[in-house]
Formats: structure tokens, C-alpha cells, sequence
């Protein structure tokens, strides 16, 4: 077989687009998704060498299109990468129905689609990793956070089960849960939260994305063939 080829949603900045530099590093063709971030998509892509597509995770129709054309475009999918999700802080009291669902079907169905319209192919090879994002608030809970907490919660009981019922396949499930990494999404925090954050941070630092693609990079790689239903944790100790 070839090089590798590899899907990364929401690959076109942040955690995602670093995730997609690590496996371009390590060999591999990928196919960089996007919802709305078409230029950024595109040039992350003409760096790495692989081809932007676009699609939003929240629409199974759009995200099996997205699939069938990266796999009309490479002919096999070897490694996919649920990384696509949104936050927000509120507290719970002022949640509405529509914040409730938007996070739930980007962070849990989109996950959900994605990895149904991929794994036909997955089964049939007998092959593939599929690597899911979630977070320590879906391991702990995170105050005024409670949606986004519950949606990370459930890709982790996602990855779990999946990791029991495709092992008999050959394909591995693993989730890759990070701490506070210094990214957009955490761009309404101030230099002084993000501080103070690093301060009770046992290494002492906020994390960057190229700690998360590390993680999701070894989790990719052949010295992980054994390693399915586990939930890696980047976040310097912050949760322990």
C-alpha cells in the first residue's frame, strides 16, 4: 500500500490545522475539511500538499458527500480525525433549546456522520484509525460550560463503545481528550485567565495545538496498532 491517506475535520485552523501539518509530516495525503474557512482551508492545504473539502459535520448529507468525494479523489481513507467542534460559556439557566442542539449536532452528530459515512470502507479493508477530539470538560465537567461538557462526554462514551464493536474489524478507536490549548476557541479568555490557568497547570504552561496532533499523531501511527478505546489526555496535568 501507498501513503496513507488521512480526514481531519474542521482542519483549517487550530487543533485541526496542526493535526493536519503532524500527518502531512508523517507521510501522509490529507484531505482538509472546512465549514466556512474555504481560503484558510485551501492554503493550509496547498502548504501540506493535500486538498481542502468542504462540508458541515451537522448535516449527514453533506458530510457523506464529503466522504465520498475525498475517497473518489484518493481511492482509499486509512485514518480519520472527528475534529470539528464549537463551544460556549453560559450558564446553565441561560441555555436555550437552539444553543443545546447546535452544540450537540456539531460536537456528538457530527461525529456520528462522519464516522458512519466513513466506515463501509473502513470495514471492508479490515483497516483504518479513527481518532476522535473531545476535552477535560468531558471528563470533569466544566463550570458554566455544562452543554459542551455533556457533548465532549458523549464522544467519549462514543469512542468507547465504538472501539468494542470494530476491534473485530482491525480498526482501532481512540480519543484524544486535551486541556487548555492556546487556540481560537479560547480566544474570549484574557491574558490573565490564561495565566492563571497556566499557574495551576502542573508543567506550568497552556498548551499548544502541535501537543494535540502529537497525541493524535502517535495514536495514528504503527506503534499504536494495539491501542483502541483509550482516551489520551494532553492537558499538562491539569486533570488528573
Amino acid at each position: 500500500m501507498g501513503q496513507k491517506v488521512a480526514l481531519v475535520t474542521g482542519g483549517s485552523r487550530g487543533i485541526g490545522a496542526a493535526c493536519v501539518r503532524r500527518l502531512a509530516d508523517e507521510g501522509c495525503r490529507v484531505a482538509v475539511n472546512y465549514y466556512r474557512s474555504r481560503e484558510r482551508a485551501e492554503a493550509l492545504a496547498a502548504q501540506v500538499g493535500g486538498w481542502a473539502v468542504q462540508g458541515d459535520v451537522a448535516d449527514p448529507a453533506q458530510v457523506q458527500k464529503m466522504v465520498d468525494n475525498v475517497l473518489d479523489k484518493f481511492c482509499q481513507l486509512d485514518i480519520l480525525v472527528c475534529n470539528a467542534g464549537i463551544a460556549q460559556q453560559k450558564l446553565f439557566g441561560d441555555l436555550t433549546d437552539a444553543d443545546w442542539r447546535r452544540i450537540f449536532a456539531v460536537n456528538v452528530d457530527g461525529v456520528f456522520h462522519t464516522i458512519r459515512a466513513a466506515l463501509p470502507h473502513f470495514i471492508h479493508r479490515k483497516t483504518g484509525r479513527i481518532i476522535t477530539v473531545a476535552s477535560m470538560w468531558g471528563q470533569v465537567g466544566g463550570s458554566c460550560e455544562a452543554a459542551y461538557s455533556a457533548s465532549k462526554a458523549a464522544v467519549i462514551g462514543l469512542t468507547k463503545a465504538l472501539a468494542k464493536e470494530l476491534g473485530p474489524s482491525g480498526i482501532t478507536v481512540n480519543c484524544v481528550s486535551p486541556g487548555v490549548i492556546d487556540t481560537e476557541m479560547n480566544g474570549n479568555l484574557d491574558r490573565e485567565a490564561l495565566r492563571a490557568l497556566a499557574e495551576e497547570t502542573p508543567l506550568g504552561r497552556i498548551g499548544r495545538p502541535e501537543d494535540v496532533a502529537a497525541a493524535v499523531g502517535f495514536l495514528c501511527a504503527d506503534a499504536a496498532g494495539f491501542i483502541t478505546g483509550q482516551v489520551l489526555a494532553p492537558n499538562g496535568g491539569l486533570v488528573i
